[in-house]
């Protein structure tokens, strides 16, 4: 039966048993997210390389062991798009992407929030389907008229777990599916990936506070309470308009749930109002899992100077992301101006020529020597957002959070996980102590997820939170 007031059927049914697939994810994540791994030790510095040009070499090899005695967390990478969508295979290291296994272990990569993204495609409103319950336990649901646009929302973030599942199975002597920081520190202790999760879009839980409890029983541990779209409880920065004006009372509870379950509430995509409301809400600290400094770069995925001052005062962390677009104004406006002329031309091509035919090839094939991708900002450019950060924040708040395999652009000298050494070495170069670069590198991180299961563990014995259709869409309280 329906939990509390709950509108739609129970959630075990909705997903377990409807797709043998799904029931499958369940019982394989379980199992996988059963073992902490006991430590072997101290682990080795792997041999340290040659510097890279214009590197000194006593600090390299300083940053070097620094980087790979550390835990190194990255709370945001897409490699699982490229897994779902592409067969992608993380063992042998690949010639594109970001991340593999291999450069992973060379880079010093130790534990990853994989990201469950779910694109705002995949949206839609079903709530008409379980708006008007049957009268009797012997009766069928009702099928309204018009049910409104399908919601591909948690079937997506189903497979997309799914992926994951599979590649640690495939490669369990290598990395780990952990949930906990308990697991996460086994894992690294016993040289082991460990793998972690992070739901990407809010609307993954189309609205029903069941399927969040239910992500969280397969192992997501943090959740970004928007994409680039408003959902049914929270705003996105993205579009011009508001919906809700940032959290709506559906939205409070979902912050409440997460506090209870211990998945870290994540402000990366959200609207500032969503961002402030999500501060006064939340009991745990927060984090933003891949935004950058608007104070450098305005774009309004990135966060400003009181935004990051009113993260650190609750206890939170930014994780800094590397997308060129976020870093370097300059970038984004020259990047958005080539593709806005490329698209143009590409357009006529394409209304002159007959699709597939040797023309339209060429036509293409000379857009591309037209119009050549824009030049990659420098890796100084994603140093200064760590150091504001740090100056602004304090050393306690800050992190990595790269968007690996889920963005177009990286700045040169960060090309994929094997140049993580890089940024240890430049904080170093800018003075920062040794502790400082620990803690950005991933202590940080571990530090508000260690937090955040405290809080869920306080809140042991509270009630779950449950919908209410009668209320939920109602504006917050001020």
């Amino acid at each position: 039966m329906a939990e509390g007031t709950n509108p739609g059927p129970p959630v075990a049914d909705s997903i377990d048993g409807a797709n043998d697939g799904h029931m499958r994810i369940v019982l394989a994540a379980s199992f996988l997210l059963a073992t902490v791994l006991p430590a072997q030790g101290p682990r080795p510095v792997p041999p340290c390389p040659r510097p890279p040009a214009g590197y000194q070499a006593e600090l390299w090899q300083r940053a070097w062991a620094l980087h790979h005695r550390a835990i190194v967390v990255d709370t945001h990478i897409d490699t699982t798009t490229r897994i779902l969508d592409h067969g992608f295979d993380m063992g042998p290291r690949a010639s594109d992407g970001h991340v593999d296994l291999q450069r992973a272990a060379e880079g010093g990569l130790d534990a990853v929030f994989y990201s469950i993204y779910v694109d705002s495609r995949f949206f839609g409103d079903e709530g008409a389907l379980f708006a008007t319950p049957p009268s009797s336990i012997n009766d069928d649901w009702p099928r309204p008229r018009d049910a409104g646009a399908a919601n591909g929302s948690a079937r997506r973030a189903l497979d997309m777990i799914d992926g994951l599942v599979r590649t640690v199975e495939r490669h369990s002597d290598r990395m780990v599916l952990c949930a906990s920081t308990a697991t996460l520190t086994g894992a690294v202790g016993a040289g082991r990936h460990a793998a972690l999760m992070g739901i990407e879009g809010g609307h993954a839980i189309e609205g029903d506070l069941g399927l969040l409890r239910q992500f969280h029983r397969l192992g997501v541990r943090y959740m970004t309470l928007t994409h680039t779209n408003h959902n049914e409880f929270a705003d996105s920065c993205a579009p011009a308009e508001p919906r809700w004006g940032g959290l709506n009372r559906l939205g409070e509870k979902v912050v409440r749930e997460m506090n209870r379950l211990g998945i870290m509430v994540d402000v990366s995509h959200v609207s500032d109002a969503t961002f402030a409301d999500v501060l006064q809400v939340s009991t745990a600290p927060v984090i933003c899992s891949h935004s950058s400094l608007r104070s450098i770069c305005p774009h309004p995925r990135n966060i400003t100077d009181d935004m990051l001052r009113a993260l650190a005062e609750q206890g939170g962390v930014v994780m800094i992301n590397y997308n060129c677009g976020f870093l370097d104004a300059e970038y984004g406006k020259r990047s958005s101006a080539r593709a806005a002329t490329r698209r143009i031309q590409e357009k006529s091509a394409r209304d002159t020529f007959a699709a597939d035919s040797p023309e339209l090839r060429q036509a293409l094939a000379n857009l591309d020597e037209r119009f050549p991708p824009v030049e990659r900002p420098p890796l100084q450019v994603l140093i200064a957002h760590l150091l504001r950060a740090i100056e602004i924040a304090g050393p306690d708040h800050v992190g990595l959070g790269s968007d690996f395999d889920g963005v177009p652009c990286v700045p040169a000298g960060i090309d994929d996980a094997t140049f993580l050494p890089r940024l240890t070495y430049e904080l170093l170069a800018a003075g920062q102590p040794d502790a400082t670069v620990e803690k950005v590198l991933g202590q940080n991180l571990l530090r508000v997820f260690g937090a955040v299961e405290r809080r869920s563990a306080e809140l042991r014995g509270t009630a779950p939170e449950c919908n209410d259709p009668t209320t939920d869409r109602l504006p917050r309280p001020q």
